[in-house]
């Protein structure tokens, strides 16, 4: 299973970081030891001191696929989810700086919280999705897929220009602006309109 997840596909979230917007979508890859499950506790690792929840919706692919038209694109998911991609930026500023590669700040264990998945069908078009953060019961995030630079069938096709997907592969799909710092005892909720999606703590 391989987790795939997209950087800068909102434009106010690339203000939010002083990011230029791309002409091709930023992908980038995390292990499957990232994945954090079942509303399980993330535990902050000792090696940042500026840990970011990033919300995003997420794809999970059904069929095997490789060179994907973007056209054909709807046909290799079903299900689409809500997650949490962590990253660690202060780690991530510093790395950029030097202009090295910063896996490391995103990339690190249970640093791709997932929670539950709803059937596409259960949306009229998938670029018409709200979703959003709650943080400690006030919420902090919100998005709508309609903001995407990149759509998701677009997505979909471009990384399987590079990458043959697979059933039970993920796909994260950007953050909006919003994104901020967690600290222990935070508790996460999110949200795909009215359905809770996880619910978890930070410890």
């Amino acid at each position: 299973m391989k987790i795939f997840a997209i950087g800068q596909n909102y434009v106010e979230h690339n203000k939010e970081l002083n990011s230029k917007n791309p002409t091709e979508p930023v992908v980038f890859m995390k292990p499957d030891t990232a994945l954090l499950k079942n509303n399980k506790p993330f535990y902050l690792p000792e090696f940042t001191e500026e840990l970011h929840y990033e919300t995003e919706l997420i794809v999970k692919i059904n069929r095997l696929g490789k060179h994907i038209d973007p056209k054909f694109a709807h046909r290799y998911y079903s299900e689409i989810g809500l997650g949490v991609d962590f990253t660690a930026r202060d780690l991530q500023r510093k790395l950029k700086a030097e202009g090295k590669p910063w896996e490391i700040c995103k990339s690190f264990d249970n640093s791709a919280a997932i929670g539950d998945f709803l059937p596409v069908d259960k949306f009229g078009d998938v670029q018409d999705i709200r979703f959003h953060l709650d943080l400690n019961g006030n919420t902090v995030q919100t998005g709508h897929s309609a903001d995407m630079i990149f759509p998701i069938n677009e997505l979909i096709a471009y990384v399987s220009r590079f990458f043959t997907l697979k059933i039970g592969d993920i796909l994260f799909t950007g953050t909006p602006a919003g994104v901020g710092k967690v600290k222990v005892g935070d508790h996460l909720e999110g949200f795909i309109s009215n359905t809770k999606m996880f619910d978890f703590q930070i410890k």
